[in-house]
């Protein structure tokens, strides 16, 4: 089983922080989870909420910010203030390990729309990244995996199960031919035949406690997103 760090390591570090992804990097485990958004004048940024008001000192929408304004906000503590990462900065980082693999969330819905994968696929590509098989772009919203197998069908694209899609997608269908999918340990429990359906890996998420880390392993599932990275190492032994 591999071991995902969600939102870098989020149970110690203020999330989505260089300072949680430094923490992940450092562990021997196989990579970490961001959420992407885009900001008002274009530049993807490592965020996941659609307002910034839970986890920076300013406020307000992320869509409407530009990127130098987002840079004045805090995204750490008092003691070790933390700018907001961009997704160029966050690859710069990962990509320094070669070991170490990255699974990007395009969040939708959000005024955007299909921009945010156009330019994800960008930044990949500046870096020389849009075939490099460390990196796993994921998404809730079927539109933008069929988004990523149009515009770079090399790319791993997992789709995200909703929760409301047990009654929305009762059939379980996946537009985009995903090479993944996703599921919460929650939804994994009430139904654990959704594990490896369709011979794809299977990727679940938040799990935190050592007995779900464990049941998820004995379960078949391919790789978990955990707060707990440390912990996860400590119960399961391998990253």
């Amino acid at each position: 089983m591999r071991i995902v760090a969600h939102r870098g390591y989020s149970a110690r570090y203020p999330e989505l922080t260089r300072r949680a992804f430094e923490a992940a990097l450092d562990l021997p485990i196989h990579g970490v989870e961001c959420d992407v958004r885009l900001t008002l004048d274009g530049e993807v940024v490592v965020i996941h909420d659609p307002v910034i008001d839970r986890v920076a000192d300013g406020r307000g929408r992320v869509s409407t910010h530009t990127l130098p304004r987002l840079r004045d906000y805090n995204f750490g503590t008092a003691d070790d203030p933390q700018e907001v990462l961009t997704l160029g900065d966050l690859l710069d980082m990962v990509t320094e390990h070669d070991d170490k693999h990255i699974y990007i969330e395009t969040k939708h819905p959000m005024r955007y729309g299909r921009i945010l994968e156009e330019q994800v696929i960008r930044c990949l590509q500046h870096r020389g990244l849009a075939d490099d098989p460390r990196i796993h772009v994921m998404s809730f919203a079927a539109s933008a995996i069929v988004r990523m197998h149009h515009l770079a069908p090399q790319i791993d694209r997992i789709h995200l199960r909703r929760k409301i899609e047990r009654w929305l997608n009762p059939v379980d269908t996946h537009p985009g031919s995903p090479t993944g999918l996703g599921l919460s340990l929650a939804r994994a429990h009430r139904n654990p035949g959704l594990i490896g359906r369709y011979d794809v890996p299977t990727y679940m998420w938040t799990v935190n406690e050592p007995a779900d880390m464990r049941w998820a392993r004995d379960a078949g599932v391919d790789i978990i997103a955990t707060d707990e990275p440390e912990l996860a190492l400590s119960v399961l032994g391998t990253g």
